[in-house]
């Protein structure tokens, strides 16, 4: 855990000496080396000697400790990077208002709820910050979420207001009964127009944030249509029978087609600045679920924001 903010003093004893700063600190209070090597290279630790005249100085993360000193920690105050910040999010649109559940309109640019090294604005946050009060079940900083959105991934998301819709919806996305359909431009044109991607997905394995098609990977199921083709690039509607971390931009990379301005997966840069775009061209287009009370089937639907269509009115030409 984490040590309260202000001065911490760490001796350094004989058994310690030539070992590095970060290391150092790491085992004496706790923190994990990313989080010392910070305090280090933002100048929050020095060094100083217990005896003679040695003054105190401020020490990188790599030094080596000298036995007899002691470490000053500064440590800063740091936010909570779980903790739901209530803001008004631009563009956070609600689609629908029901007693059990808020179907939103997610922008590019914000994430479902705070996560570690998320520091943008939040679906969670942003309703708070319109008033609304949601299922507080599931972790503190993701109540109410029953499903995600990637940060880059514009669309239609629901979010559940009451502890039942909350239980009833997330056993629904469990099951996959949902019908999640996205929309996306992808590079050239798949062959067949239409067809299916069974291909498992895993965690990339020379990339800890990226994900792949890999033997043993998670079963991960994608259908796809062409909608209109232009060429160089084709509008697809996809829709998901599992719900992989990038699954969609995952499977038409390993087609080689990747999704349009998709850089991490392989998108050719040049078309992207051609399109206007800076994130990939995808868009959660449709989504449709049994109602959480009378299991009705209710389905909602997400027009594409303005980067999206002007991508498609330079393919088209207009």
């Amino acid at each position: 855990m984490t040590p309260e903010p202000g001065i911490v003093v760490v001796p350094v004893p004989e058994e310690e000496a030539g070992r590095r700063v970060d290391a150092v600190l790491a085992g004496a209070l706790g923190v994990s080396r990313t989080v010392a090597a910070q305090w280090c290279a933002e100048g929050h630790v020095t060094e100083r000697a217990t005896t003679g005249r040695r003054a105190e100085r401020i020490v990188a993360k790599s030094a080596k400790v000298s036995a007899g000193s002691e470490l000053v920690v500064h440590v800063p105050q740091t936010a909570d990077p779980l903790e739901v910040k209530v803001e008004i999010v631009q563009d956070l649109d609600i689609l629908a208002d029901d007693p059990d559940y808020v179907v939103v309109d997610k922008p590019v640019g914000v994430a479902a709820h705070p996560s570690p090294g998320w520091v943008g604005p939040t679906v969670v946050g942003g309703l708070a910050g319109l008033g609304y009060r949601i299922s507080t079940s599931g972790a503190p900083e993701r109540q109410g979420i029953v499903h995600r959105l990637d940060v880059g991934t514009s669309g239609i998301m629901v979010v559940a207001k009451t502890e039942r819709a909350y239980t009833v919806l997330k056993d629904a996305f469990r099951d996959r009964t949902p019908k999640k359909t996205y929309h996306a431009v992808v590079q050239g044109l798949p062959d067949p127009l239409d067809g299916t991607i069974d291909a498992p997905i895993g965690r990339h394995p020379g990339h800890d944030w990226r994900f792949a098609v890999i033997e043993g990977g998670r079963e991960s199921i994608t259908h796809y249509r062409t909608v209109e083709a232009f060429g160089r690039a084709t509008l697809v509607d996809v829709t998901l029978e599992t719900g992989r971390t990038h699954q969609i931009r995952v499977h038409f990379s390993a087609l080689r087609h990747p999704c349009a301005g998709d850089l991490t997966y392989g998108a050719d840069p040049r078309l992207a600045s051609e399109l206007g775009l800076t994130r990939q061209w995808l868009h959660a287009h449709r989504l449709g679920f049994p109602h959480p009370v009378t299991g009705e089937w209710v389905e909602y639907q997400s027009e594409y924001p303005d980067d999206l269509r002007y991508a498609l009115s330079v393919l088209r030409g207009e």
